[in-house]
């Protein structure tokens, strides 16, 4: 589970530990570093066994070799999440394959990047309400950073006719079996079999509701354009007017993402049918609760921990322009992001660092995590790791991914996400009490906060 970034002032022998220690604890220390003490623990990997190898998989913590292996989706393979992610069915299981290339063109289309100033207005004004009926105590996790994007996947993506808290659930399912329930995680067997099923239950009841969501959506877009079809001459006028006038047209969102993925007309040929279009409804669900949740929760959470830069973030949310704000929050995600690793598995055998003095022949079928909260403290990429330093070099980054596989979504969380402690952060007297509750695992449960 994430941890406060004063871990990595501790120094341990880290490596003498596991060579000494006999076969069957070796994996779990190195699961416990990770869990408990990842920043001093990745650092010693970098300096001394950047490639590092164990029995249940292998570590790259270099900055180079974790963009190397991120950048070539062929060899270093999503083949991992497959059988998790409905066999396929969802294009993050894809690697670079004309699914994968077409669908996700698509969808960044539709969720057009004009939108975001109008999508932070609606996650301040979401946030502002829910933070205003708290009446200065709430339960951070469920009544506010997993609500917030909930409301915001209804009211922007479309995603409504349920409750909230259904939307939470399934995303909540999916994401802690697709990301953490692997052997190297080290779950016990009857624990992951109910994660798996939980999940199962889930992508079914989400399965169904977007069916239903989907079809009556579909008559409603089929009943405009017939609409459209007999006033078409009335809006051509409009538009010439508007032209003559000089006029810009209203930027204000009218529609939202499913109304505008079925409004939009795709030929056979693009293979995108009303099944596929499903699909990737669900997967914005998917992707954007969970995530966003901890994201946000972990970053209030640092902030509160560090005095220096709660103050200055506080300073910052008060003024209009949020660049400074955000870069702030940015830097404190690299402490403390939603997960230290992404999951990669070799289709062919493959040497990583080539050329260099820790050049190392990797098998194929070898289970890989690069390491991607040690790739943003390696010195060879960040000026002065261990410092925080708002406005670094963004593209250094790997808090919505990186290469093909980065986020599709990642523009509405680069505005959601900050803007989400913004909202809280701008209330007097903001304390918690006690911090983030994991229940043992590595999603967020619980986190009670309180403000004047």
């Amino acid at each position: 589970m994430p941890t406060h970034a004063a871990t990595s002032k501790a120094t341990q022998a880290y490596l003498e530990q596991y060579d000494a220690a006999p076969e069957a604890e070796k994996f779990p220390l190195v699961r416990h570093w990770i869990d408990t003490q990842p920043l001093p623990f990745f650092k010693e990997l970098r300096e001394k066994r950047p490639v590092f190898i164990t029995r249940a998989c292998t570590l790259l913590t270099r900055f180079d070799d974790v963009t190397e292996a991120l950048n070539m989706p062929g060899i270093f393979t999503v083949a991992p999440y497959g059988p998790k992610m409905g066999n396929g069915a969802f294009l993050m299981a894809h690697d670079d394959d004309a699914l994968h290339t077409r669908e996700k063109s698509l969808m960044q289309g539709i969720l057009n990047r004009d939108d975001l100033p109008q999508v932070r207005t609606m996650v301040a004004k979401i946030a502002a309400s829910i933070l205003q009926s708290a009446n200065g105590r709430i339960e951070a996790i469920n009544d506010y950073c997993r609500m917030v994007p909930a409301t915001l996947v209804q009211d922007y993506f479309g995603l409504r006719g349920i409750d909230r808290r259904k939307l939470i659930q399934w995303s909540f399912w999916n994401q802690f079996d697709f990301f953490y329930n692997y052997p190297f995680d080290l779950i016990p067997a009857e624990k992951s079999k109910e994660i798996t099923d939980r999940h199962n239950q889930a992508s079914e009841e989400l399965a169904k509701y977007i069916k239903e969501l989907i079809a009556g959506r579909w008559l409603l877009v089929k009943a405009e354009k017939g609409k459209n079809v007999l006033f078409a001459a009335w809006y051509l006028f409009q538009r010439l007017l508007r032209r003559l006038s000089g006029r810009k047209n209203d930027k204000r969102l009218t529609d939202d993402i499913v109304t505008r993925l079925l409004r939009t007309s795709y030929p056979d040929a693009v293979d995108f049918d009303i099944e596929r279009l499903g699909i990737n409804v669900g997967g914005l669900l998917i992707g954007a609760i969970e995530t966003t949740c901890q994201a946000a929760a972990q970053v209030i959470e640092y902030l509160l921990e560090s005095p220096e830069w709660l103050a200055k973030a506080q300073t910052l949310a008060a003024q209009s322009d949020c660049a400074a704000f955000d870069g702030i929050v940015w830097e404190a995600l690299r402490f403390v992001p939603i997960t230290p690793y992404l999951i990669r598995q070799t289709s062919i055998d493959y040497t990583i660092g080539k050329g260099t003095d820790h050049e190392t022949p990797i098998p194929a079928k070898t289970t890989i995590l690069p390491v991607t909260q040690s790739a943003m403290f390696d010195p060879r990429a960040f000026e002065n790791p261990d410092e925080f330093i708002p406005g670094r070099n963004w593209y250094h980054y790997f808090h919505f991914g990186f290469g093909i596989h980065e986020c599709l979504g990642k523009y509405v969380g680069m505005v959601m996400i900050p803007e989400m402690v913004r909202q809280i952060l701008l209330k007097p007297g903001l304390q918690a009490h006690g911090g983030i509750d994991y229940e043992g695992g590595h999603l967020p449960q619980r986190y009670e906060l309180s403000w004047s």
